[in-house]
């Protein structure tokens, strides 16, 4: 049990490590915080927040330095967790557009909070193999370009557009859709490409332009089963100390193109270092070094997609939890 002269001392440790990312010594919470307790005691105190492991000391230092449990205790007790309200104005207002739609949204919102927080934000968008293919409808614009919309059996659709080097019937691509919707119906979206390639010679016997719509359609596949992870600002990483080794950097930034990866990550974190920060559900939990702030987004056809922080473990909890919450809701309240 900390007592509230253990307590005042953790979180100085916490809040002038975020700031400088120095190690923290007992005259700095003196000097600079003015905590009204002498040198000794305080070094006491951290001696005995160290042996309950919620500060650590860095070999190369005689400062201190949160550790995974000092972070928890600080997230869980001693947050604000009231957002300021010219940044939730600066926030409510790329919702103001009503002509754009959810994906372009989430990735504007995903922008806003790299820039707010100096950190990488992402989306994690709805697993591809719990999902299969519904239904696919293609609408021609004009002889070169047509749409194509797929359904999910959550009722998840996604828009992709054709883009044809010569021109297409309405007649071949109604029938290349018809044999796609016969032969693929149930097919999970991460199997579409492969499945594609097994029934082409159905589409050689049956189409005209089969070679232009199969590769039309082949390169939507990809995307389609790919298109579920969206990151912004990874380069800006590159700034935080704890990233100074390249080949440290190479390995988080190389997960970042890897929705499994990531989804491995956030599934099967060890429950024991999990804050839940709001009644909303946003979640805060450390995986080694590193911290990612999480918080699923629900939306009325069943798709559920994450939005995201990830950065060292020294970032500014207020602000990176209250916007990602804040965010999160806003999105449901607006698509749901």
């Amino acid at each position: 049990m900390l007592t509230q002269r253990m307590v005042d001392i953790l979180r100085s440790i916490v809040d002038e490590f975020v700031e400088t990312a120095e190690p923290v010594a007992s005259k700095t919470l003196v000097d600079k915080y003015k905590l009204p307790y002498s040198s000794a005691t305080i070094r006491n105190d951290m001696a005995i927040l160290e042996a309950e492991g919620y500060i650590e000391k860095p070999h190369t230092s005689a400062g201190r330095v949160p550790s995974n449990k000092g972070y928890k205790f600080y997230c869980e007790h001693l947050l604000n967790k009231d957002m300021d309200e010219e940044i939730k104005y600066a926030v409510s207002n790329i919702f103001s557009d009503s002509s754009m739609n959810v994906e372009d949204c989430v990735r504007e919102s995903c922008r806003m909070i790299s820039d707010m927080t100096n950190l990488t934000s992402g989306v994690l968008g709805p697993n591809s193999n719990t999902q299969t293919l519904e239904h696919i409808s293609v609408f021609p614009l004009d002889a070169k370009t047509a749409v194509c919309v797929f359904v999910t059996n959550t009722g998840h659709t996604e828009n992709k557009t054709f883009n044809f080097q010569s021109e297409v019937s309405a007649d071949d691509i109604k029938i290349c859709t018809d044999i796609l919707n016969d032969r693929l119906k149930g097919t999970p979206v991460n199997e579409l490409k492969e499945k594609l390639e097994s029934i082409r010679p159905i589409l050689v016997q049956s189409v005209k332009r089969h070679e232009m719509l199969f590769n039309a359609f082949i390169g939507a596949f990809s995307r389609f089963a790919s298109d579920r992870l969206y990151f912004s600002g990874t380069s800006k990483l590159m700034y935080q100390p704890e990233y100074s080794d390249i080949e440290k950097l190479k390995g988080l930034i190389k997960i970042f193109d890897d929705p499994e990866a990531i989804r491995e990550v956030v599934d099967n974190k060890d429950v024991t270092d999990v804050a839940v920060i709001t009644p909303k559900g946003t979640e805060l939990f450390w995986k080694d070094d590193m911290a990612i702030v999480t918080s699923e987004i629900k939306l009325a056809n069943s798709d559920v997609g994450r939005l995201m922080v990830v950065g060292p473990r020294r970032m500014e909890y207020n602000r990176v939890i209250s916007l990602v919450d804040f965010i999160a809701r806003q999105i449901e309240e607006i698509y749901k």
